[in-house]
């Protein structure tokens, strides 16, 4: 059984997207532990509360310096024993240590096809402006395991969206959702809970493509 651990920061719709494959069956061999917040207002907070997961805030804003905090959030984590970390609208930065411990067992939800799109400033509406206004006609969403640096690490899934005439950043964030984020998501934990993803020389493979 693959334990994880689901970290958020706000309304926790890819929280509510895992939570609802594994009650139908969809993700398989798998147990959500714990999520964790960084933000005590987030609704993502409520939703684990109502399917009873063990949930808790840990924000950077309680403590003195950023390696206080960073000791106490690996602190915690590690008392979850998670088998796999799962970042869905995570937004602060994982620590190095936690990266190095949990290497190739931290992955990311990230609302563009990457290379597009990503690194240090894009996250939330923020990437579909970049989209809108770059005029890109496929848009779309990454899982990709979580390395040193910012949406760098091993791409694990993407699944493209179309973008419309006349879409709003607000609009185009939903359709992203919809159609990629809480499909790609959702079956990336399946496929590692059963043991069909590898990563080797900086690449994600999945059991097609080994055989």
């Amino acid at each position: 059984m693959l334990r994880i651990v689901v970290l958020v920061s706000g309304g926790g719709t890819n929280l509510q997207a895992v939570i609802d494959a594994v009650d139908a069956g969809r993700i398989t061999n798998t147990e959500i532990v714990g999520v964790i917040s960084n933000n005590k207002s987030a609704y993502a907070l409520t939703r684990a509360k109502r399917h009873k997961i063990p949930s808790k805030c840990i924000s950077p804003k309680d403590f003195e310096t950023r390696e206080e905090f960073n000791r106490v959030f690996l602190e915690k984590i590690r008392e979850l024993h998670p088998d796999l970390i799962v970042l869905a609208g995570f937004l602060v930065v994982i620590p190095e240590s936690m990266v190095q411990e949990y290497r190739n067992r931290i992955i990311n939800i990230h609302p563009s096809l990457i290379p597009s799109f990503c690194g240090t400033g894009y996250y939330g509406l923020k990437v579909h402006e970049a989209a809108l206004a770059r005029g890109v006609k496929l848009t779309g969403a990454t899982v990709h395991f979580v390395d040193e640096g910012t949406d760098t690490g091993p791409i694990l899934l993407q699944k493209a969206v179309e973008v419309k005439e006349g879409d709003t950043p607000e609009i185009l964030q939903r359709r992203v959702m919809e159609e990629a984020e809480w499909k790609i998501l959702p079956q990336a934990i399946d496929l590692i809970a059963n043991g069909k993803v590898r990563v080797a020389n900086g690449a994600a493979m999945i059991e097609k493509e080994i055989n």
